[in-house]
């Protein structure tokens, strides 16, 4: 059995999208399931679409995403440049080869003439497809056009009978009636392959064993095995993959703003998390079970796992999925992963991030997330009164001011303000006065939060705090308190 050889092929038209993430992914994972190789290869012969910097922008996903490549233009191989256009002057040969052969003919037709034609067959109510008009140009004259200067590209002579076909690994066999397929341009007038060539010239030349790819080029893959049986050529096994849909209707995409691997990233999902649940669109394991390591997906990965129906990405599905990858991260970890995050609300506020991460690792499900839940610590927010008022705990507005007069006393006579002397202090303070520990505990924690459901309780915030300004949040709760009394009296 030859060697397994896969390959992932992006253009660097932007992000990498996270269908192709998953593309990645799989073609990754299945060759180190066999032993094989991987291979990345850029595809940047469509030069008017890419983007500066969408190269480095790859390598850097693929190195985030821990999908390593046995071969590639920044780590190299033997069957380099692995950068298209630095092998443009391998196609033509090969182009010129067809030509020979019959399986392709250059092509002087204008773009204006084309166009005309074009709208001559919409006119029509017709599909237009080229009429194989520079297929019936003599080879001599042909080639003394060329020879001359004459802007040409080179058509693929598709035949007008019959059908195309090949066998997919997911699909089955896949035909295609060859009278509706166009005569497809193999080398542009500037002399660069188009995909539809390039990519069966390298993968031949790499020799890849195995294609992955979406199911959008189901119905193009017939003219590559064209292709290849025009060269003489064993065509790869085809592996096509349904395509991620952000809902029934309408696929992923970044033009509809739905997020790229790099967005998830500075959003605060875990590398972990995002392939792990990428390697679910599309793929159910043989056990029952959804938490994979890579190394895990790699023994566990089967194409026969695939499946043919498209996948639904469930934003609300990845947020739980990431909650759980952070709950299970090693504490030091977390604590260095949420730093940056915590500086984005309390840097300069001397504050435990320590404790403050102990407190909030349980309830951190996206990174971005973190700024927001911890941003009172830094700025008591505008609450109203009514917040004392809880049925569960038994308070309302006059308890609630009673409890902070009596707290706002104690905790200043208070010297050790760890949290150990801050709950004894104020479970004692209720069982003297003869209050339930939630009707203290409560209001001293809205008072100092200005919040309902906080990370801890109020001995945990206000150790956090500080005393002076966990005092300053009490004068605060209790002018507010007494405000409403004397409006109510």
């Amino acid at each position: 059995m030859p060697e397994i050889r896969t390959r992932f092929a992006p253009s660097p038209t932007g992000y990498l999208h996270l269908g192709g993430l998953r593309t990645a992914l799989y073609a990754y994972l299945f060759a180190r399931k066999n032993g094989g190789r991987f291979i990345l290869r850029i595809e940047d012969t469509d030069q008017e679409r890419e983007v500066p910097g969408a190269v480095e922008l790859i390598y850097h996903s693929m190195r985030e995403a821990g999908l390593t490549y046995d071969e590639g233009p920044d780590v190299g191989g033997d069957y380099g440049p692995y950068i298209q256009t630095q092998r443009r002057e391998l196609y033509l040969p090969y182009a010129l080869q067809l030509v020979e052969s019959g399986a392709a003919y250059p092509c002087f037709c204008t773009k204006e003439e084309l166009l005309e034609r074009r709208d001559a067959a919409t006119a029509r109510g017709e599909q237009f497809k080229y009429d194989k008009h520079c297929l019936h140009i003599p080879k001599a004259e042909a080639k003394r056009r060329m020879e001359s200067g004459e802007p040409y590209v080179i058509r693929q002579n598709v035949p007008q009978t019959g059908v195309a076909s090949f066998e997919d690994a997911l699909f089955g066999h896949v035909e295609v009636p060859c009278d509706t397929l166009d005569d497809n341009v193999l080398i542009k007038a500037d002399g660069l392959p188009t995909y539809n060539f390039a990519n069966v010239v390298d993968d031949h030349l790499m020799k890849i064993s195995h294609v992955m790819r979406g199911t959008e080029y189901l119905s193009s893959t017939p003219k590559y095995n064209l292709l290849y049986e025009a060269f003489g050529w064993q065509a790869p096994v085809y592996v096509h993959l349904p395509v991620v849909m952000k809902d029934a209707t309408r696929k992923l995409s970044k033009r509809y703003g739905d997020p790229s691997f790099e967005d998830l990233l500075s959003q605060g999902f875990v590398r972990e998390a995002i392939i792990n649940f990428i390697a679910l669109l599309g793929w159910c394991p043989k056990e029952e079970r959804e938490f994979f390591t890579l190394s895990e997906l790699v023994d566990a990965f089967d194409v026969s796992g695939l499946s043919k129906s498209p996948s639904i990405f469930n934003m609300e599905k990845l947020v739980w999925f990431n909650g759980e990858y952070i709950q299970k991260m090693d504490f030091e970890t977390y604590l260095q992963t949420v730093t940056p995050w915590f500086d984005q609300a309390l840097a300069g506020h001397g504050m435990d991030y320590r404790r403050l991460a102990e407190l909030m690792q349980g309830r951190t499900e996206v990174f971005n997330r973190v700024p927001d839940k911890v941003r009172f610590l830094a700025e008591l927010p505008e609450y109203d009164a009514e917040l004392y008022t809880h049925k569960k705990m038994k308070t309302d507005g006059i308890v609630s001011l009673t409890s902070l007069t009596l707290a706002r006393t104690a905790l200043a006579g208070l010297n050790d303000f760890g949290e150990e002397a801050l709950k004894e202090c104020l479970m004692g303070l209720a069982v003297q006065n003869g209050l339930k520990t939630g009707q203290m505990m409560w209001p001293v924690r809205v008072a100092i939060s200005g919040l309902e459901s906080t990370p801890g309780g109020a001995t945990e915030i206000a150790y956090l705090l500080g005393k002076t300004e966990t005092l300053r949040r009490l004068d605060i709760g209790i002018a507010k308190l007494s405000a409403v009394k004397v409006k109510d009296e």
